[in-house]
């Protein structure tokens, strides 16, 4: 999975989003854009489109909404500090590749609301009904979703929803059953010792369970590397940690089930998680 999966599509001349703090929104109205060419440096983690990640292997998309604010439109975008996509563009983008695909599946999971009313989230499922239709495999209990039974239903999509809408609608999966522990630092000896409690503590059955392999800069941190940005001042630092970690992980109901990254490209983070599965087969062939 990808971390923040639509921020390669940050729009630096759009405005800040409703969810940063008044500091945020008063750096931006003095500096302009070149706070934002900043900003983008640190707000954007991935350097793939929906598209390139899908054939690099990503399945699971970590995906924000928001309004924008006096839009006459009453547009939906992707969003995370600044604007990104439109939604409709993103879910029509996936759907491309699902449509040349038809034995893949993903997982979309819309954990993050900002500026949105009752009528915004019926845009956005009656968008997901257009784009997807029967597609969308109805939410059931999670250890009843297996490829066969996907393939059998001819259903691609599970789409996961942080919001009561999800109580309303078949198609959507509610958000408790995808939850996201987030370790929130910037040290990845910190973030080990949290991802492998997380792991201890998750549920063994009626959920997925997402390992964020994912550093969180401070402040200060930002200051210090304003002008280098994410990328280069944490992640690729934190990569041989991180991913010594992943390497030794494994898969079933009472460890790792999906793993997010940014950058997802860096080092051989899919590739080494999508080997993680034949650890599954090897499990079953000593069972039997």
């Amino acid at each position: 999975g990808s971390h923040d999966s639509f921020s390669f599509y940050i729009d630096e001349a759009s405005p800040v989003g409703p969810e940063q703090p008044e500091t945020v929104q008063n750096f931006v109205s003095v500096f302009g854009t070149v706070a934002k060419k900043l900003m983008r440096k640190w707000l954007a983690t991935q350097t793939m489109n929906f598209t390139s990640q899908l054939g690099a292997g990503i399945r699971y998309f970590d995906l924000r909404i928001s309004t924008k604010p006096r839009d006459p439109d009453n547009e939906l975008y992707f969003a995370h500090g600044l604007f990104s996509a439109k939604v409709k563009e993103g879910l029509e983008e996936i759907n491309a590749f699902l449509a040349d695909h038809p034995k893949e599946v993903v997982f979309l999971d819309f954990n993050h609301f900002y500026g949105m009313q009752k009528y915004h989230h019926e845009k956005l499922v009656q968008m997901l009904k257009d784009t997807y239709g029967n597609k969308m495999c109805p939410a059931i209990f999670a250890h009843e979703v297996s490829l066969q039974y996907l393939w059998e239903k001819e259903h691609q999509v599970l789409v996961f929803y942080h919001s009561p809408v999800a109580l309303e609608v078949p198609f959507l999966w509610p958000g408790q059953m995808m939850p996201a522990p987030w370790a929130n630092t910037t040290d990845p000896e910190k973030l080990i010792q949290f991802l492998q409690a997380s792991i201890t503590e998750r549920r063994k059955k009626g959920s997925f369970f997402i390992s964020q392999v994912v550093l969180t800069p401070k402040a200060s941190t930002v200051v210090k590397g304003v002008a280098s940005g994410l990328r280069e001042t944490i992640t690729e630092r934190a990569l041989p940690a991180m991913m010594q970690w992943v390497r030794t992980q494994k898969p079933g109901e009472s460890g790792v089930n999906i793993i997010t990254a940014d950058f997802v490209e860096l080092g051989d983070f899919i590739s080494t998680v999508i080997k993680l599965n034949y650890a599954l087969d090897e499990g079953e062939d000593d069972t039997t």
